[in-house]
């Protein structure tokens, strides 16, 4: 299987679950990898035999930036179901990093990584 891999797509959303998260917002990144067959667009060159990198860039922002979920484990699932009911993958791997989560003490972010596949009763 072929894969496909968006690195740190960087967003603005509003999830969290104290109220200053929902008011103030804070930035989200967002790496994907996706699974799928790209042996026909490697032998045809053509846009039309494998996926939009563009639309996949759009449904993942407006997912992260115009809805809203308490908990990045929601997020992130949000995010894998979306992709492979839209999109002919096999798999999606996605990881959402919070930077600035509000937790007293030192560290870089907090990230959920989810895989889910097509037909596991997760999605369409």
């Amino acid at each position: 299987m072929d894969k496909l891999y968006f690195n740190r797509m960087s967003f603005y959303g509003y999830h969290g679950v104290f109220a200053a998260e929902a008011q103030l917002g804070q930035r989200f990144y967002v790496d994907l990898e996706l699974s799928l067959d790209l042996s026909r667009a490697g032998s045809s060159d053509d846009l039309q035999d494998t996926v939009n990198y563009a639309e996949i860039f759009e449904q993942v922002r407006a997912i992260v930036e115009e809805e809203r979920y308490q908990l990045i484990e929601k997020l992130t699932q949000r995010i894998a179901e979306q992709l492979l009911a839209t999109f002919p993958l096999a798999e999606a791997k996605v990881t959402v990093t919070k930077p600035n989560p509000p937790i007293n003490g030192h560290y870089e972010s907090v990230a959920i990584e989810m895989v889910r596949r097509r037909g596991d009763g997760q999605t369409k």
